[in-house]
Protein backbone atom coordinates (compact mmCIF):
# COMPACT_ATOMS: atom_id res chain seq x y z
CA UNK A 1 0.00 0.00 0.00
CA UNK A 2 2.89 2.37 0.63
CA UNK A 3 4.02 1.89 -2.96
CA UNK A 4 0.47 2.54 -4.16
CA UNK A 5 0.29 5.80 -2.28
CA UNK A 6 3.66 6.85 -3.59
CA UNK A 7 2.72 6.05 -7.14
CA UNK A 8 -0.41 8.16 -6.84
CA UNK A 9 1.55 11.27 -6.00
CA UNK A 10 3.43 11.10 -9.29
CA UNK A 11 0.32 12.09 -11.19
CA UNK A 12 1.12 15.71 -10.47
CA UNK A 13 3.41 15.42 -13.48
CA UNK A 14 1.16 13.13 -15.58
CA UNK A 15 4.33 11.16 -16.25
CA UNK A 16 2.87 7.66 -16.33
CA UNK A 17 1.30 6.46 -19.54
CA UNK A 18 -2.10 4.84 -19.51
CA UNK A 19 -4.69 3.79 -22.06
CA UNK A 20 -6.93 6.62 -23.17
CA UNK A 21 -10.52 6.21 -22.10
CA UNK A 22 -11.99 7.70 -25.27
CA UNK A 23 -13.46 4.35 -26.35
CA UNK A 24 -15.62 4.06 -23.24
CA UNK A 25 -18.81 6.12 -22.88
CA UNK A 26 -18.03 9.35 -21.07
CA UNK A 27 -19.82 9.54 -17.71
CA UNK A 28 -22.30 12.40 -17.42
CA UNK A 29 -21.02 15.77 -16.24
CA UNK A 30 -21.37 16.65 -12.59
CA UNK A 31 -23.84 19.28 -11.49
CA UNK A 32 -21.87 21.61 -9.24
CA UNK A 33 -25.06 23.36 -8.21
CA UNK A 34 -25.56 20.30 -6.01
CA UNK A 35 -24.16 20.70 -2.51
CA UNK A 36 -22.80 17.14 -2.44
CA UNK A 37 -20.50 17.86 -5.40
CA UNK A 38 -18.23 19.87 -3.08
CA UNK A 39 -15.83 18.64 -0.44
CA UNK A 40 -15.83 22.10 1.15
CA UNK A 41 -17.96 25.13 0.45
CA UNK A 42 -19.15 28.09 2.54
CA UNK A 43 -22.15 28.08 4.82
CA UNK A 44 -22.12 24.50 6.06
CA UNK A 45 -20.30 22.07 8.35
CA UNK A 46 -18.09 19.83 6.21
CA UNK A 47 -14.57 18.46 5.75
CA UNK A 48 -13.08 21.91 6.38
CA UNK A 49 -14.83 22.32 9.74
CA UNK A 50 -11.98 21.03 11.92
CA UNK A 51 -10.11 21.52 15.15
CA UNK A 52 -6.90 23.21 13.99
CA UNK A 53 -5.47 23.92 17.43
CA UNK A 54 -1.68 23.63 17.48
CA UNK A 55 0.93 23.10 20.16
CA UNK A 56 3.80 25.56 19.72
CA UNK A 57 7.07 23.88 20.69
CA UNK A 58 9.69 26.51 21.52
CA UNK A 59 13.43 25.93 21.19
CA UNK A 60 13.74 25.76 24.99
CA UNK A 61 11.19 22.92 25.07
CA UNK A 62 8.30 25.00 26.39
CA UNK A 63 4.83 24.16 25.11
CA UNK A 64 2.11 26.70 24.46
CA UNK A 65 -1.28 26.36 22.85
CA UNK A 66 -2.37 28.27 19.74
CA UNK A 67 -6.07 28.33 18.92
CA UNK A 68 -7.48 28.93 15.46
CA UNK A 69 -10.61 30.71 14.29
CA UNK A 70 -12.23 30.97 10.90
CA UNK A 71 -12.53 34.44 9.39
CA UNK A 72 -16.13 35.58 10.01
CA UNK A 73 -16.50 37.51 6.74
CA UNK A 74 -13.58 37.01 4.33
CA UNK A 75 -13.50 39.24 1.27
CA UNK A 76 -11.68 36.78 -1.00
CA UNK A 77 -12.20 33.12 -1.88
CA UNK A 78 -9.94 30.08 -2.22
CA UNK A 79 -10.59 27.51 -4.97
CA UNK A 80 -8.69 24.34 -4.06
CA UNK A 81 -7.95 21.13 -5.98
CA UNK A 82 -6.60 18.28 -3.85
CA UNK A 83 -3.71 15.95 -4.79
CA UNK A 84 -3.85 12.24 -5.66
CA UNK A 85 -5.39 10.62 -2.60
CA UNK A 86 -8.34 8.47 -3.69
CA UNK A 87 -8.20 4.79 -2.73
CA UNK A 88 -11.13 3.92 -5.02
CA UNK A 89 -10.39 0.80 -7.07
CA UNK A 90 -11.57 2.21 -10.42
CA UNK A 91 -9.17 4.16 -12.68
CA UNK A 92 -11.03 7.37 -11.90
CA UNK A 93 -12.54 8.04 -8.48
CA UNK A 94 -16.21 8.41 -7.76
CA UNK A 95 -17.77 11.52 -6.28
CA UNK A 96 -18.12 10.17 -2.74
CA UNK A 97 -15.44 11.58 -0.44
CA UNK A 98 -13.54 9.05 1.65
CA UNK A 99 -11.37 9.42 4.72
CA UNK A 100 -8.39 10.14 2.47
CA UNK A 101 -9.96 13.24 0.88
CA UNK A 102 -10.95 14.52 4.31
CA UNK A 103 -7.48 13.88 5.72
CA UNK A 104 -5.67 15.85 3.01
CA UNK A 105 -7.99 18.80 3.60
CA UNK A 106 -6.90 18.84 7.25
CA UNK A 107 -3.21 18.87 6.25
CA UNK A 108 -3.41 21.33 3.38
CA UNK A 109 -6.54 23.43 3.17
CA UNK A 110 -8.72 24.06 6.20
CA UNK A 111 -6.32 26.58 7.76
CA UNK A 112 -6.91 28.91 4.80
CA UNK A 113 -10.36 29.54 6.27
CA UNK A 114 -8.55 32.18 8.30
CA UNK A 115 -8.29 34.21 5.09
CA UNK A 116 -10.90 33.13 2.55
CA UNK A 117 -14.18 31.42 1.81
CA UNK A 118 -13.21 27.91 0.72
CA UNK A 119 -14.49 26.14 -2.38
CA UNK A 120 -13.10 22.62 -2.89
CA UNK A 121 -14.87 20.60 -5.59
CA UNK A 122 -14.91 16.84 -5.60
CA UNK A 123 -13.59 15.55 -8.91
CA UNK A 124 -13.08 12.19 -10.57
CA UNK A 125 -9.32 12.11 -10.22
CA UNK A 126 -6.94 9.35 -11.29
CA UNK A 127 -6.77 7.04 -8.28
CA UNK A 128 -3.90 5.56 -6.31
CA UNK A 129 -4.74 1.95 -7.34
CA UNK A 130 -4.76 3.00 -11.01
CA UNK A 131 -1.34 4.59 -10.66
CA UNK A 132 -0.04 1.46 -8.91
CA UNK A 133 -1.18 -0.69 -11.83
CA UNK A 134 0.28 1.72 -14.38
CA UNK A 135 3.68 1.86 -12.70
CA UNK A 136 3.67 -1.95 -12.77
CA UNK A 137 3.41 -1.75 -16.57
CA UNK A 138 -0.30 -2.46 -16.95
CA UNK A 139 -2.46 -0.57 -19.47
CA UNK A 140 -5.16 1.18 -17.46
CA UNK A 141 -8.02 3.14 -19.07
CA UNK A 142 -7.53 6.32 -17.05
CA UNK A 143 -9.44 9.42 -18.13
CA UNK A 144 -7.41 12.55 -17.44
CA UNK A 145 -9.91 14.67 -19.37
CA UNK A 146 -12.66 13.51 -17.03
CA UNK A 147 -10.69 14.71 -14.02
CA UNK A 148 -9.89 18.02 -15.68
CA UNK A 149 -13.43 18.49 -17.00
CA UNK A 150 -14.85 18.17 -13.50
CA UNK A 151 -12.58 20.89 -12.15
CA UNK A 152 -13.29 23.09 -15.17
CA UNK A 153 -17.03 22.66 -14.67
CA UNK A 154 -16.73 23.44 -10.96
CA UNK A 155 -14.71 26.58 -11.79
CA UNK A 156 -17.25 27.75 -14.34
CA UNK A 157 -20.06 27.18 -11.85
CA UNK A 158 -18.13 29.06 -9.18
CA UNK A 159 -17.48 32.04 -11.48
CA UNK A 160 -21.08 32.22 -12.67
CA UNK A 161 -22.91 31.61 -9.38
CA UNK A 162 -20.60 32.20 -6.42
CA UNK A 163 -17.85 34.67 -7.26
CA UNK A 164 -19.85 37.89 -7.66
CA UNK A 165 -16.76 39.95 -8.42
CA UNK A 166 -14.66 38.65 -5.52
CA UNK A 167 -10.95 37.94 -5.70
CA UNK A 168 -9.98 34.26 -5.68
CA UNK A 169 -6.81 32.36 -4.78
CA UNK A 170 -6.31 29.21 -6.83
CA UNK A 171 -4.60 26.53 -4.77
CA UNK A 172 -3.59 22.98 -5.64
CA UNK A 173 -0.95 20.38 -4.89
CA UNK A 174 0.50 17.60 -7.08
CA UNK A 175 -2.32 16.24 -9.31
CA UNK A 176 -4.41 19.17 -8.13
CA UNK A 177 -1.73 21.68 -9.14
CA UNK A 178 -1.35 20.05 -12.56
CA UNK A 179 -5.10 20.19 -13.17
CA UNK A 180 -5.14 23.84 -12.09
CA UNK A 181 -2.20 24.57 -14.39
CA UNK A 182 -4.26 23.34 -17.33
CA UNK A 183 -7.29 25.27 -16.09
CA UNK A 184 -5.25 28.48 -15.99
CA UNK A 185 -3.87 27.83 -19.48
CA UNK A 186 -7.30 27.18 -21.00
CA UNK A 187 -9.69 29.35 -18.97
CA UNK A 188 -7.75 32.14 -17.21
CA UNK A 189 -4.31 33.12 -18.53
CA UNK A 190 -4.71 36.30 -20.60
CA UNK A 191 -8.51 36.03 -20.45
CA UNK A 192 -11.13 38.12 -18.54
CA UNK A 193 -11.19 35.65 -15.62
CA UNK A 194 -7.56 36.56 -14.83
CA UNK A 195 -8.84 39.85 -13.39
CA UNK A 196 -10.45 37.84 -10.58
CA UNK A 197 -7.27 35.97 -9.61
CA UNK A 198 -5.53 37.21 -6.47
CA UNK A 199 -2.81 34.56 -6.90
CA UNK A 200 -2.29 30.93 -7.88
CA UNK A 201 -0.47 28.58 -5.48
CA UNK A 202 0.64 25.60 -7.59
CA UNK A 203 2.73 23.41 -5.32
CA UNK A 204 4.42 20.05 -5.89
CA UNK A 205 4.24 20.20 -9.69
CA UNK A 206 6.66 21.47 -12.31
CA UNK A 207 5.66 24.92 -13.58
CA UNK A 208 8.03 25.99 -16.36
CA UNK A 209 9.41 29.46 -17.07
CA UNK A 210 12.20 30.55 -19.40
CA UNK A 211 15.54 30.48 -17.60
CA UNK A 212 15.96 33.55 -15.37
CA UNK A 213 12.51 34.88 -16.34
CA UNK A 214 9.30 35.26 -14.36
CA UNK A 215 6.77 34.91 -17.16
CA UNK A 216 6.48 32.76 -20.27
CA UNK A 217 6.72 29.01 -20.51
CA UNK A 218 3.58 27.44 -19.12
CA UNK A 219 1.78 30.80 -18.78
CA UNK A 220 1.79 33.71 -21.21
CA UNK A 221 0.46 36.44 -18.92
CA UNK A 222 0.70 35.29 -15.29
CA UNK A 223 4.16 35.94 -13.79
CA UNK A 224 5.78 34.48 -10.71
CA UNK A 225 5.06 36.34 -7.46
CA UNK A 226 8.02 38.48 -6.35
CA UNK A 227 6.39 40.70 -3.71
CA UNK A 228 3.73 40.20 -1.07
CA UNK A 229 1.33 42.77 -2.54
CA UNK A 230 1.66 41.52 -6.12
CA UNK A 231 -1.60 40.23 -7.60
CA UNK A 232 -2.46 37.84 -10.43
CA UNK A 233 0.81 35.96 -9.97
CA UNK A 234 2.01 32.41 -9.29
CA UNK A 235 3.64 30.84 -6.22
CA UNK A 236 5.17 27.46 -7.00
CA UNK A 237 7.89 25.16 -5.73
CA UNK A 238 8.87 21.55 -5.14
CA UNK A 239 10.66 20.81 -1.87
CA UNK A 240 13.72 18.69 -1.09
CA UNK A 241 16.01 18.46 1.89
CA UNK A 242 19.03 20.68 1.35
CA UNK A 243 21.31 17.72 2.01
CA UNK A 244 19.39 15.52 -0.47
CA UNK A 245 18.69 17.52 -3.65
CA UNK A 246 16.77 16.11 -6.63
CA UNK A 247 18.60 13.09 -8.08
CA UNK A 248 18.94 12.50 -11.81
CA UNK A 249 15.72 10.44 -11.88
CA UNK A 250 13.69 13.00 -9.88
CA UNK A 251 10.04 13.45 -10.76
CA UNK A 252 10.18 17.05 -9.59
CA UNK A 253 12.40 20.09 -10.12
CA UNK A 254 13.92 18.98 -13.44
CA UNK A 255 12.93 19.52 -17.05
CA UNK A 256 14.37 18.64 -20.46
CA UNK A 257 12.46 21.45 -22.20
CA UNK A 258 14.91 23.60 -24.14
CA UNK A 259 15.57 26.97 -22.52
CA UNK A 260 13.21 26.28 -19.62
CA UNK A 261 13.56 25.69 -15.91
CA UNK A 262 11.19 24.64 -13.15
CA UNK A 263 10.02 27.76 -11.32
CA UNK A 264 10.64 28.21 -7.59
CA UNK A 265 9.18 30.94 -5.39
CA UNK A 266 9.77 30.74 -1.65
CA UNK A 267 6.55 31.93 0.04
CA UNK A 268 8.60 33.22 2.99
CA UNK A 269 11.00 35.18 0.73
CA UNK A 270 9.46 35.94 -2.65
CA UNK A 271 12.35 38.21 -3.54
CA UNK A 272 14.87 35.43 -3.00
CA UNK A 273 17.32 34.32 -0.33
CA UNK A 274 17.08 32.07 2.70
CA UNK A 275 14.23 32.58 5.15
CA UNK A 276 12.87 30.89 8.24
CA UNK A 277 9.78 28.88 7.35
CA UNK A 278 6.65 28.60 9.47
CA UNK A 279 5.54 24.97 9.14
CA UNK A 280 2.44 23.37 10.62
CA UNK A 281 2.90 19.63 11.02
CA UNK A 282 0.60 16.87 12.14
CA UNK A 283 1.43 16.14 15.77
CA UNK A 284 1.41 12.36 15.27
CA UNK A 285 1.62 11.86 11.49
CA UNK A 286 3.46 13.80 8.78
CA UNK A 287 1.71 11.99 5.91
CA UNK A 288 0.65 8.39 5.15
CA UNK A 289 3.92 7.23 3.58
CA UNK A 290 6.33 8.81 6.07
CA UNK A 291 7.80 7.58 9.32
CA UNK A 292 6.08 8.93 12.43
CA UNK A 293 7.58 12.20 13.69
CA UNK A 294 10.29 11.82 16.32
CA UNK A 295 9.51 13.11 19.83
CA UNK A 296 9.09 16.86 19.62
CA UNK A 297 11.18 17.32 22.78
CA UNK A 298 13.55 15.25 24.90
CA UNK A 299 12.49 13.86 27.28
CA UNK A 300 9.33 13.10 25.34
CA UNK A 301 6.13 14.87 26.38
CA UNK A 302 2.63 14.14 25.07
CA UNK A 303 1.09 16.59 22.61
CA UNK A 304 -2.68 16.81 22.96
CA UNK A 305 -3.46 18.94 19.88
CA UNK A 306 -3.84 17.78 16.26
CA UNK A 307 -1.01 20.00 15.01
CA UNK A 308 2.44 21.21 16.01
CA UNK A 309 4.37 24.39 15.24
CA UNK A 310 8.15 24.63 15.68
CA UNK A 311 9.14 28.29 15.24
CA UNK A 312 12.68 28.83 14.02
CA UNK A 313 13.39 25.14 13.36
CA UNK A 314 13.05 25.07 9.54
CA UNK A 315 14.48 27.34 6.86
CA UNK A 316 14.24 27.28 3.08
CA UNK A 317 15.82 28.80 0.00
CA UNK A 318 15.07 28.47 -3.70
CA UNK A 319 18.03 26.84 -5.43
CA UNK A 320 18.68 26.51 -9.16
CA UNK A 321 21.74 24.42 -10.00
CA UNK A 322 22.78 21.26 -11.77
CA UNK A 323 20.36 19.28 -9.61
CA UNK A 324 17.34 21.27 -10.77
CA UNK A 325 15.25 24.10 -9.36
CA UNK A 326 13.66 23.48 -5.97
CA UNK A 327 12.98 24.74 -2.46
CA UNK A 328 15.92 23.49 -0.37
CA UNK A 329 14.69 22.80 3.17
CA UNK A 330 17.08 22.78 6.12
CA UNK A 331 16.50 21.85 9.76
CA UNK A 332 18.22 24.48 11.91
CA UNK A 333 19.09 22.00 14.63
CA UNK A 334 20.61 22.89 17.98
CA UNK A 335 21.79 19.73 19.80
CA UNK A 336 22.07 21.76 23.01
CA UNK A 337 18.34 22.44 23.28
CA UNK A 338 15.60 19.91 24.12
CA UNK A 339 13.61 20.36 20.91
CA UNK A 340 13.89 17.78 18.13
CA UNK A 341 16.83 18.15 15.77
CA UNK A 342 15.10 16.35 12.89
CA UNK A 343 11.76 16.00 11.15
CA UNK A 344 10.33 13.04 9.28
CA UNK A 345 8.58 13.42 5.94
CA UNK A 346 10.65 11.46 3.41
CA UNK A 347 8.71 8.93 1.35
CA UNK A 348 9.53 5.37 2.32
CA UNK A 349 9.29 2.02 0.55
CA UNK A 350 9.99 -1.00 2.76
CA UNK A 351 11.64 1.36 5.22
CA UNK A 352 14.02 2.89 2.66
CA UNK A 353 13.93 6.57 1.67
CA UNK A 354 12.94 7.26 -1.94
CA UNK A 355 15.21 10.21 -2.81
CA UNK A 356 13.43 11.06 -6.07
CA UNK A 357 10.33 12.11 -4.09
CA UNK A 358 12.08 14.60 -1.83
CA UNK A 359 9.65 16.15 0.65
CA UNK A 360 6.77 16.05 -1.82
CA UNK A 361 3.98 15.42 0.67
CA UNK A 362 5.34 18.16 2.95
CA UNK A 363 5.26 20.80 0.19
CA UNK A 364 2.28 22.46 1.88
CA UNK A 365 2.83 21.74 5.60
CA UNK A 366 6.50 22.83 5.54
CA UNK A 367 5.40 26.39 4.67
CA UNK A 368 1.77 26.38 5.80
CA UNK A 369 2.08 29.42 8.04
CA UNK A 370 3.90 31.34 5.31
CA UNK A 371 1.29 30.46 2.69
CA UNK A 372 -1.60 31.55 4.91
CA UNK A 373 0.20 34.78 5.82
CA UNK A 374 0.98 35.46 2.17
CA UNK A 375 -2.66 34.81 1.26
CA UNK A 376 -3.67 37.32 3.93
CA UNK A 377 -1.25 39.95 2.57
CA UNK A 378 -2.38 39.42 -1.01
CA UNK A 379 -6.03 39.55 0.08
CA UNK A 380 -5.30 42.89 1.77
CA UNK A 381 -3.68 44.15 -1.45
CA UNK A 382 -6.75 43.02 -3.36
CA UNK A 383 -9.05 44.92 -1.00
CA UNK A 384 -6.87 48.06 -1.21
CA UNK A 385 -6.98 48.05 -5.00
CA UNK A 386 -10.72 47.55 -5.02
Amino acid sequence: MRRALLAGLALGLFAVAGTAAAQAPRPPANDYARDEAWLCRPGRSDACDLDLTATVVAANGAFSRESWTRHPAPEVDCFYVYPTVSADTAPNSDMVPGAEERAVVSRQLARFGQVCRIFAPLYRQITIPALRRMTAGEDVPVDRDLAYGDVRDAWRHYLARENQGRGVILFGHSQGASVLKRLIQEEIDGKPAQARVVAAYLLGANVLVPKDKDVGGDFRAMPLCRSRDQLGCVVTYVSFRERAPPPANSRFGRTTAEGMQVACTNPAALGGGRATLNPVFGARSMHPTAAPPPPWVTPDRPVDTPFVKVPGLISGICVSDDNGSYLAVRVEADPADPRTDEISGDHLANGAVLPDWGLHSLDVPVAMGDLVELASDQAAAWRARR
